[in-house]
């Protein structure tokens, strides 16, 4: 059976089990390691992350993947460190963020092909020192057209899922542009199988995620709880419009939350959200009285599948069986 890489070593794909595909422990922005005055108290994140994740067990999690692109602050150590002691299988990536908040101008330079050969190396031989493995390949284009900076990695990515049997998972912005990742994919000699196109519940539109089964990748719903971005309530109508079309083996969910997010300011200056919200988040995360876990897909979404005629069977289908599926390379 094929093995799947996770920060604590490779474990066997049917060891997946109930997974959330699309989550963070930690993220920051490209700059924020220069700022000496940002306060991160490690030993209180861990001991944030680890209670996090240990409530995700009690609703039978196995896996955890971490998405994070390289530049936005990836810790495989501090992965690491929160999967041992929470005992959880936690899977990082390797890959790249979308031109407006990411691509470092180092990398911007170079082709697709060498791009891919960094991604190569750290899910074959580690990423750094560290002896820790990329188990998935990250993707992330903007809106509303995959960009010309962004194409070489999105290239890469199926270059390197080619030569490793690595899958990919996705961020579209805005839920656009997920049949331009598909083509660049088969273009590039990705298989179909192995890709999921993330944040597609951006788009509330069935007729866009219809178009993203039917050619014929896993469809990623794991933005849940982005209410500003697109209602619940939308999203579950959008779900029970995949099952109902019979799309149930390629749909995967989660919510991209994150334990922390160092440097709340970014979300007031440039993306343009409430000052004193983000702020008061800030203090939160730092204080350790975030209070919005990832357990809420289970806790709030979950019962608006129910209400709406979905079964606990078909929940467990999107939820364990198809990560399974999606790790072991099987076909559709």
């Amino acid at each position: 059976m094929t093995t799947v890489n996770t920060v604590t070593g490779p474990i066997q794909a049917g060891e997946v089990g109930k997974t959330l595909i699309h989550e963070h422990l930690y993220i920051t922005f490209m700059g924020s390691e220069y700022d000496v005055l940002m306060p991160f108290d490690r030993k209180a994140f861990v001991r944030d992350a680890v209670n996090r994740l240990k409530a995700l067990k009690a609703h039978g999690v196995k896996t955890f993947v971490d998405p994070c692109p390289i530049e936005l602050g990836r810790d495989v150590n501090l992965m690491k460190e929160v999967a041992e002691k929470a005992e959880m299988n936690v899977v990082c990536a390797t890959g790249f963020y979308w031109e407006k908040y990411g691509l470092p101008i180092y990398w911007r330079a170079k082709s697709a092909e060498q791009i891919a050969e960094l991604y190569i190396h750290e899910i074959e031989k580690g990423i750094g020192d560290t002896g820790v493995k990329a188990g998935v390949i990250k993707v992330a284009t903007g809106e509303p057209v995959i960009s010309e900076a962004e194409i070489p990695f999105v290239q890469a990515a199926a270059m390197a899922s080619k030569a490793t049997g690595i899958p990919i998972v996705t961020h579209t912005e805005l839920g656009c542009c997920g049949p331009d990742q598909q083509k660049i994919f088969a273009d590039f000699g990705a298989e179909k199988h192995k890709c999921m196109i993330g944040h597609s519940c951006g788009n509330p539109d069935p007729a866009y995620h219809k178009e993203i089964v039917d050619n014929g990748t896993y469809i990623g719903f794991d933005r849940i709880g982005y209410e500003s971005m697109q209602p619940d309530d939308l999203r579950a109508d959008n779900v029970v419009h995949l099952l109902k079309g019979g799309y149930r083996d390629q749909l995967m969910m989660s919510q991209d939350r994150f334990c922390h997010l160092r440097g709340m300011h970014i979300l007031t200056n440039i993306l343009e959200a409430d000052k004193e919200e983000a702020d008061a988040m800030e203090r939160a995360m730092q204080d350790g009285t975030w209070d919005l876990p990832f357990t809420d897909i289970f806790e709030k979404f979950f019962p608006k599948l129910r209400d709406r005629g979905v079964s606990d069977e078909d929940i467990n289908h999107i939820m364990e069986v198809n990560p399974v599926r999606f790790f072991s390379g099987e076909k559709f």
